[in-house]
């Protein structure tokens, strides 16, 4: 993992995003070379069309990013990678069609980008054939070796399996637990020099999984390990580096005083965010009024009661505010001063809902609480008081979550569908957690471009 503004990003999807830049950028040349000898144009100096070139292959680039061309599934299946390419290059087409309106000086003529389209979908789909096993495959993993071999030992042994993994599990080393989960553990008794042991299963990295910490930290044998520099990581870091969440089953509130994140240094990333929180919202709410006028004629048209409804919610420090939503269910879906989870196929919910749900229209009027300040774009979604009560009974931590600035979308919301239970609390307050502790800039853009692709495929709305 390369660790990019206190965000971890896997090393097979760094190189290929690099790979597919690069590729980008030659399209971009290529497709102007062919134009020009189409044409019998004189050949430039390539430094006269930089701006042509990157107004090219960023905006492709960043749509990439966006449909999520670089998950799991990308780099280990063709027609999965090629899908998600096509719809990237769509959506690509459009972002070229504004800069072309806007600012038709940096960009190149319509034909230019045509045969530079063509050959950028080619590159980029051929890449993925040639390479896509091997920087997908178990030759570019880290091979990690696990102190322990009981049920902790067992959840890196499962995450290790799952398609995507960054890692593999070299071998695990029992380390004294009363209870053995995983097959093939070596006892520590049976192993003379664990710093020997390591470097000969070729490993780059030792996981602490020991179940009982106390009187059973082997520091002795870690230090000798880290001075032949093997990365020694305790089990919070490792879960929340590999699954980009804070794992609640392992963390501890020392773990989260004393590791890195939190950071108070954020006055001028806090300005900016709230600059850009006022400038979007205002551009959002003026493009998108027609839209909003239109949805709520037909909520209106579809079921008796208001278009639009109040609902109070939880904010930053703890503080309740009101944020207005287009109404996608019964008016009567709800006793006063009850709450209740929306449930998949919820019967409450109007055939008018159910589309506006699925696009996220129905979030459209909350640009008016970001306007205010109440919200952000970006941020863990706020929730109502009475499942705020609850679930800070039930879930350690949960308080931690308001001391950010609640938003429209956020890092749970890209990452996991939408939660209807405690379980569900449970899973987005660890992407929450990862949020409040691993803010920056470059995180809530990287949550803004991904949060197209949770419109595109909207498998958890509800």
């Amino acid at each position: 993992m390369v660790r990019v503004f206190k965000h971890y990003v896997p090393h097979a999807v760094l190189l290929l995003g690099l790979l597919d830049f690069a590729l980008l950028l030659v399209a971009a040349e290529a497709g102007w070379q062919v134009r020009a000898w189409q044409i019998g144009m004189a050949t430039e100096p390539i430094a006269t069309r930089v701006p042509q070139i990157l107004s090219f292959a960023v905006p492709l680039e960043i749509a990439m990013v966006a449909v999520g061309a670089y998950g799991p599934g990308a780099l280990h299946s063709v027609r999965y990678a090629t899908a998600r390419l096509l719809v990237a290059v769509s959506l690509g087409v459009i972002f070229l069609s504004v800069i072309f309106f806007l600012v038709p000086a940096i960009t190149f003529w319509r034909s230019n980008l045509f045969v530079a389209m063509l050959l950028s979908v080619a590159a980029l789909v051929l890449i993925r054939a040639a390479l896509g096993r091997v920087i997908g495959g178990a030759s570019l993993r880290r091979r990690v070796v696990v102190l322990g071999a009981g049920p902790r030992a067992a959840r890196i042994g499962a995450l290790a399996a799952r398609t995507g993994a960054n890692f593999t599990v070299a071998g695990y080393v029992a380390m004294g637990t009363p209870v053995v989960a995983v097959a093939g553990a070596v006892p520590r008794e049976g192993i003379a020099n664990l710093a020997r042991h390591v470097e000969a299963l070729g490993a780059s990295e030792v996981v602490l999984a020991i179940e009982e910490r106390r009187g059973a930290l082997p520091l002795q044998d870690l230090l000798r390990v880290k001075t032949t520099g093997v990365h020694v990581s305790d089990l919070s870091s490792f879960f929340e580096r590999e699954t980009g969440r804070v794992d609640l089953q392992s963390v501890s509130p020392s773990w989260l005083i004393f590791s890195d994140g939190f950071s108070s240094g954020r006055f001028l990333s806090g300005v900016t965010k709230r600059a850009f929180d006022v400038t979007a919202s205002l551009l959002l709410l003026t493009l998108a009024l027609p839209v909003i006028v239109v949805t709520a004629l037909l909520v209106k048209w579809e079921s008796p009661g208001p278009a639009f409804y109040r609902q109070r919610r939880i904010g930053l420090y703890n503080q309740p505010f009101d944020i207005v939503k287009l109404r996608s269910m019964r008016q009567d879906a709800e006793v006063p001063g009850t709450a209740i989870w929306a449930a998949e196929d919820d019967p409450r919910i109007t055939r008018v809902g159910r589309i506006i749900r699925k696009v996220r229209i129905d979030e459209l009027p909350q640009c008016w609480s970001v306007l205010k300040g109440e919200m952000s774009f970006v941020g863990p979604r706020p929730e109502r008081p009475q499942f705020v009560a609850d679930l800070e009974a039930q879930l350690p931590f949960y308080a931690e979550r308001h001391m950010v600035k609640p938003g429209i979308t956020g890092w749970a919301q890209i990452n996991y569908p939408y939660g209807a239970s405690t379980e569900d609390a449970r899973h987005k307050l660890e992407y929450d957690l990862y949020y409040a502790k691993n803010y920056s800039p470059f995180l809530d853009l990287l949550i803004l471009v991904q949060t197209l692709r949770v419109v595109l495929w909207p498998d958890g709305a509800r």
